[in-house]
């Protein structure tokens, strides 16, 4: 299945666990659930949302990941070539354990689209369940 995530013109860390929810509604068995982020400039984090860590992440990658001239890759935005790194350090794809149909997340675990670049405001995302 694949979604489609308006994420706007600025960084956001997108809560995707409803909607894996909603795509494991059908599911009564065990398994993993597969995110994947087809976009070379996105990537997929579990965390706690809502009370700050998602603000705390964004602060982080602008630390490690400027958005300044610095970049070689320099089309888009000034300072855009950092979000073609960001995939190597928030990875495009996220694998969570799934028992009788449910995520078996932490409980202040979320499952979440991360993106920094200000030049997409729309992500497909695509879910796929492996029974096992």
């Amino acid at each position: 299945m694949e979604i489609e995530i308006r994420t706007g013109s600025s960084e956001v860390v997108h809560d995707l666990t409803g909607e894996c929810e909603r795509f494991l509604s059908d599911v009564d068995g065990d398994g993993l659930l597969h995110v994947w982020v087809p976009h070379a400039t996105a990537g997929l984090a579990v965390l706690e949302t809502g009370a700050g860590s998602d603000d705390d992440l964004l602060a982080a990658l602008r630390e490690l990941l400027p958005p300044d001239r610095r970049w070689r890759h320099r089309h888009g935005t000034p300072g855009h070539g950092r979000d073609h790194v960001l995939p190597a350090l928030v990875p495009p794809y996220a694998t969570v354990p799934v028992l009788g149909g449910v995520m078996a997340l932490g409980t202040w675990q979320s499952v979440c689209l991360v993106d920094t670049n200000v030049d997409n405001p729309v992500r497909k995302v695509r879910l796929s369940f492996l029974p096992g």
